[in-house]
């Protein structure tokens, strides 16, 4: 057939935004799920609706020639075969692959064009001519509809970001679901806007469970057209080489082609989303290195893009990035980390053989790290990123570091004596850093993503984690972990950093052995629940302790322990389970100690009412700088519960439930303390009455900036002191004679 005319089309199609016409690229959530077929469909129904002459291109580099198929189209010359072999250097040398398929309708055509013959030559090592061709199309054509395959590539990533939407077409079965959902999950980690990927059921079939609202509800994607299943029409299209829409052009399946065409132009929506935002490119590094800036070598199994903060211009992450993507190529690293919860002996085996490939991939590099010391570090380096937390991992393993702090991916402090100083390591890229913190939240549960930009989660050995990401975080990625100590922290140890002195940690075992109602109260990072894992130990290994946990970090010596944890919200919206939920779920339970990681919101009030119900000997912290301030802070929580309580009930609830308030506080020079023990006496009036017990008193600072100071004892005696010898534990009453 000729090709067509030098001019381009003079009428443009309705809905065009700019002078730039459209990309629609199409891709199949999984193979055989009919998206070639769909794909020449909708630009023949765009061509016969408007009158206009769209572009149609085969870019499937796994099923070129499907279209050619489909149209009864019998010979074409592949573009890239002949860009691969320096035929076409411009743009207007493209035009002569460019072939006119003739409509019914007068000034109708369809131009489609045939990326490649040979689908073992795929256009990798020249995206540019890649970009070149798609500019000469958006220039020439007001809407070009690409069929990109079901596989996400180098040359497809390139069509994607010029893309104005992506259509997943997807089939109403659980096996293509599943698959289609990994192809969405892909197109998220290289940040294509939610908005511009739209999902395609073809296929259809009437009163199936997975229809459009079920996959909108499941994909956080809209719909944007339902293609009814016709096996006959679409047995016969395929046979004659005449498309639906041209051989059953009023056919239910004919006439959602034409619906789609017309969302997409008529209604506006390509020019909708022709103004939304999308990720920033950069082709700099890969002119030199052969990897893109911000890829994902992190096991996806594509060459990612990241739009986060700062990315990698020293050469060894360059280099690091470059042996990451070539280790992808030759270990299927994700399909290996889907079972994140593999015991050591596997996690060790995955770890030999991605050191295997590693090594061999650096015996081939010419790289300036040639002695064994270095290469060995460098191979360590790669592998605690691809398989493992990246430089996190020498972190978690350093006893002396309390807390790391990342920043960015190359901005990371960690916390060692109190003190907070820079550290050296740092991510290869801010995509690194988002994978090492999908890492820590899938084992668990946890979801962190566009949706839901934040999380709480915990690490195996117990460690703390809270991570932010953008649009939230301006740089970056933002993770914070608080360590979990590798031995079991004892009152011993608390009385060794002088948290205490010995007798206050008598005193303390004697309260709860007693089963007095405890607050330990603190500000962040005062050491709360380290005293509270502390304080929980001295409970008697008879009584059955339930602990409820945002995050799980409480570990108690007892055998007898349940532990709870709450639930985040699905992808829906829906199941989740709150610390309230949990704290009235012990009480189903037969608890004598229910102890909750940390009261923040309405469920102080189910905590004050399992106190006051039987429960004795229950714990909780919260956040509050001073015992007088965690009663108020007390009473703030209780009225987020909305029962509208009176204030003066709140106050007796709670000066009946909590007999004791421990004050745990973290000094100027990073030492945490025991700074109050402090009674609650009851109600005078309509206010809550308190007494010190103990109290620190600071006494000023040392040459090296370290507090002086000691515990000392305020005079007075406690009230439930009597309770306490009632039980037979005898507690020396000079241990609150003042000083």
């Amino acid at each position: 057939m000729a090709a067509p005319p030098d001019k381009s089309p003079t009428k443009k199609a309705p809905g065009q935004a700019s002078k730039r016409g459209h990309i629609v690229a199409v891709i199949g959530g999984k193979g055989g799920v009919g998206k070639s077929v769909f794909a020449v469909n909708l630009g023949l129904a765009m061509a016969m609706d408007a009158k206009n002459t769209p572009a149609l291109i085969d870019a499937d580099p796994m099923s070129t020639g499907d279209i050619n198929l489909i149209l009864g189209i019998k010979k074409v010359r592949g573009y890239g075969d002949d860009v691969l072999a320096g035929k076409v250097s411009d743009a207007a040398k493209l035009k002569a692959y460019l072939t006119p398929f003739e409509t019914p309708i007068q000034n109708a055509q369809l131009h489609t064009l045939q990326l490649l013959n040979n689908p073992e030559r795929i256009l990798e090592t020249d995206v540019e001519k890649m970009e070149m061709a798609f500019n000469f199309l958006r220039r020439n054509y007001s809407v070009c509809i690409v069929d990109c395959g079901n596989r996400i590539e180098e040359q497809t990533l390139k069509i994607l970001d010029m893309a104005t939407v992506i259509l997943v077409v997807t089939n109403p079965d659980i096996i293509v679901l599943n698959q289609t959902k990994r192809i969405l999950d892909k197109l998220q980690s290289h940040h294509y806007p939610l908005e511009t990927t739209k999902l395609i059921l073809n296929r259809a079939v009437a009163n199936s469970a997975y229809n459009a609202q079920f996959l909108q509800q499941s994909f956080r994607r809209q719909v944007v057209g339902v293609v009814p299943e016709d096996q006959v029409n679409s047995t016969r299209a395929l046979l004659q080489a005449k498309p639906i829409v041209l051989s059953a052009g009023q056919s239910p399946t004919a006439k959602s082609f034409y619906a789609i065409s017309r969302m997409l132009i008529e209604q506006g929506m390509l020019a909708q989303l022709a103004s939304v935002n999308r990720p920033v490119r950069k082709a700099a590094v890969k002119a030199s290195t052969g990897v893109e800036a911000g890829s994902d070598s992190s096991g996806s199994g594509d060459s990612g893009r990241g739009k986060m903060g700062r990315e990698p211009t020293d050469p060894r992450s360059i280099f690091k990035l470059r042996i990451h993507a070539q280790l992808v190529d030759k270990m299927d690293l994700k399909k290996d980390q889907l079972n994140r919860t593999m015991d050591e002996a596997k996690k060790a085996e995955l770890r030999a053989r991605a050191r295997t490939v590693v090594t061999e991939v650096l015996n081939n590099e010419d790289h300036p790290w040639k002695t064994r010391s270095e290469q060995a570090q460098l191979t360590k380096e790669i592998l605690d990123e691809a398989i493992g937390l990246g430089p996190l991992e020498d972190l978690l393993k350093d006893e002396s570091v309390t807390e790391i702090m990342v920043n960015r991916a190359d901005l990371i402090y960690i916390e060692r004596a109190g003190k907070n100083s820079k550290s050296k390591v740092i991510f290869s890229s801010n995509t690194q850093l988002m994978s090492t913190i999908e890492r820590i939240v899938t084992p668990i549960g946890r979801r962190i993503d566009e949706q839901t930009p934040y999380c709480d989660a915990r690490l195996a050995d117990g460690s703390r984690v809270h991570a932010i990401i953008p649009p939230l975080s301006i740089d970056g990625p933002m993770v914070t972990i608080r360590k979990f100590p590798s031995k079991r922290m004892g009152p011993e140890d608390l009385v060794k950093f002088g948290s205490f002195t010995p007798e206050i940690s008598d005193f303390l075992r004697s309260c709860v052995e007693a089963g007095l109602n405890l607050i330990v109260s603190g500000g962040t990072g005062s050491g709360k629940t380290t005293l509270l894992n502390v304080l929980g130990s001295f409970i008697p290994s008879t009584e059955r302790i339930l602990t409820v946990e945002d995050a799980a970090e409480l570990s108690f010596p007892q055998e007898h322990v349940g532990r709870l944890e709450t639930r985040p919200a699905n992808m829906e919206g829906a199941g989740a389970v709150t610390i309230r939920d949990l704290v009235r779920q012990t009480l189903r339970m037969k608890p004598d100690r229910i102890i909750v990681g940390e009261v923040r919101a309405g469920e102080a009030l189910d905590m004050l009412q399992a106190m006051n119900t039987g429960h004795d000997g229950s714990m909780a912290t919260v956040h509050a700088n001073t015992p007088r301030d965690a009663v108020s802070r007390l009473e703030t929580l209780v009225m987020m519960a909305g029962m509208d309580l009176p204030v003066k009930a709140i106050r007796e609830q709670l000066a009946s439930a909590v007999q004791l308030i421990v004050q745990q506080s973290r000094l100027s020079d990073g030492s945490r303390k025991v700074t109050h023990i402090t009674e609650v006496i009851g109600m005078q009036g309509e206010v809550i009455t308190t007494q010190d017990i103990f109290i620190f008193k600071q006494e000023g600072l040392d040459s090296n900036r370290k507090v002086i100071g000691k515990h000392v004892a305020t005079g007075f005696v406690p009230k439930f002191i009597e309770k306490i010898e009632a039980l037979g534990i005898k507690v020396p009453r000079g241990l609150f004679k003042a000083a």
